[in-house]
């Protein structure tokens, strides 16, 4: 019996198997919840909700240099008397360099006209000029330029907002693979266990092994199915917190089944084993981290308004011409005369406050917005390096600690498997099997903890340079 033991032993725990015989098994990698993420998550559709009103805002900017078509018509008939009828179809073309062309019609006719005013059919053309303040830059050539900034910062905010909402899917994501993994490791155990302990009685009923063996092997037994509860438990907590970031196509949320399980977690770490460029790495962050990008382009609409306030301090100061003809066929005629010899009518606008401490306090308060944003830049520059940096750092620690814990948990593994063959020997004790078995699974959750960690760490990477999309 003693010579058959051990072989008996050996085969039955060759039997035992992780999971059970399924026609299909349902699993969920990284990159198709990072898919899912991207394309359903409300807060992605939000983001790009986002880009869109930055659309539809420069096209409302826009919308004010599109020509005016405006007409007024109207008469006035009193006691008998008719005073005028008027009617002034006009069309307005405003430029980008502040000027404003515009050309119209005017019938006027009646027994109480102004003496300042012309009866019958005129038509006039004209333009507006602006000669100090908003020469430059006016409200509204300032609102495009800064619409179509914010165009691109709502991009910025976009990538922000994906590469957050992206790491903590996968974090989640890991989470529930470091869950599921214990369990997998702690229900080998459980049935290693149940195994050994059916033969541990088998052997004190033959009288190789004393009783006291048996409670031993059954102490250990129920430790691991109380950690099977715990880390199943564990796992599914885990699905729901990871079903946060899970929705389908039509907006609603999507609750893991607990037959989902982890795609083969051994081939995604190794996909992310290659160790990362540091240099390359603080250069992205540099140039294409959208946090970075969303200080860069306030400080242009910063500038925008800056230059706008300057003009406000300059007096304003307009001149307005209008080329006149009799009748409405004759406007081109007359605006081939000489500017100022006739058929012409003209106003000059002058007008500056005196002390002008309204615009240069409003000059000054714009000033000091782009030192305050460009010292927010420097000190956020510089924490997404040392981020950057610190999370290498980490990823280089951890390799090489997967690397050192990978070599204890063989080692405590071989020593669990001697101790077995002795103790089915009768040269070892059922209390030194159960230590190098402990000591062996404490290893190798240590080494899971350590993957998991890894993985997290590689995405952070990526999380911290800002260019996980």
């Amino acid at each position: 019996m003693k010579k058959r033991f051990p072989i008996i032993f050996l085969t039955l725990f060759s039997t035992i198997s992780m999971v059970s015989a399924q026609d299909t098994i349902k699993t969920l990698s990284s990159d198709q919840l990072l898919n899912l993420v991207r394309n359903f998550h409300p807060i992605a559709q939000q983001a790009g909700i986002g880009v869109n009103k930055a659309n539809a805002q420069l096209l409302i900017t826009k919308g004010e240099f599109d020509p005016v078509f405006k007409t007024y018509a109207g008469s006035k008939t009193f006691d008998g008397t008719h005073y005028y009828t008027y009617s002034s179809p006009e069309l307005s073309i405003p430029t980008w360099f502040g000027i404003e062309v515009y050309t119209g019609l005017e019938n006027l006719s009646g027994n109480r006209l102004d003496e300042t005013q012309t009866p019958g059919e005129t038509g006039y053309f004209g333009i507006n000029i602006p000669l100090a303040r908003d020469l430059i830059l006016d409200k509204r050539r300032a609102a495009l330029k800064q619409a179509k900034i914010f165009k691109t910062l709502a991009k910025a905010q976009q990538r922000a907002i994906m590469n957050e909402l992206l790491f903590n899917a996968i974090e989640g994501y890991w989470n529930w693979v470091k869950s599921y993994q214990t369990y997998v490791v702690v229900t080998q155990n459980v049935e290693v266990n149940k195994k050994r302990f059916d033969l541990v009685k088998k052997a004190v009923q033959f009288g190789e092994r004393p009783a006291i063996d048996t409670l031993e092997a059954l102490a250990q037994l129920q430790s691991f199915q109380y950690d099977q509860s715990m880390y199943l438990l564990e796992f599914q907590n885990a699905g729901l917190q990871l079903s946060a970031y899970l929705w389908d196509v039509n907006g609603n949320p999507y609750i893991l089944p607990v037959e989902v399980i982890p795609d083969d977690w051994e081939m995604e770490l190794n996909a992310i084993n290659t160790k990362p460029s540091l240099s390359n790495l603080l250069s992205q962050a540099q140039q294409n981290h959208p946090e970075l990008a969303m200080y860069t382009n306030k400080l242009d609409i910063l500038n925008i308004d800056k230059k706008l306030k300057f003009q406000q301090i300059l007096p304003k100061a307009e001149f307005s011409y209008q080329t006149l003809s009799k009748g409405y066929s004759n406007l081109y005629q007359s605006s081939a005369l000489p500017l100022f010899e006739n058929n012409y009518r003209y106003g000059f606008n002058f007008e500056i406050p005196l002390r002008l401490s309204n615009g240069r306090g409003e000059y000054k308060m714009a000033d000091l917005k782009i030192s305050e944003t460009k010292l927010d830049l420097n000190q956020k520059n510089l924490a997404i390096q040392l981020k950057v940096k610190m999370y290498y750092n980490e990823f280089i620690t951890l390799q090489n600690q997967i690397e050192l814990q990978t070599g204890n948990y063989n080692n405590y593994k071989t020593l669990q498997t001697a101790e077995e063959t002795r103790f089915f020997n009768g040269e070892s004790s059922m209390f030194l099997v159960n230590s190098r078995e402990n000591k062996a699974l404490e290893a190798y959750k240590k080494l899971i903890e350590l993957k998991t960690k890894f993985a997290k760490t590689a995405y952070a990477l990526q999380y911290s340079a800002g260019v996980l999309q």
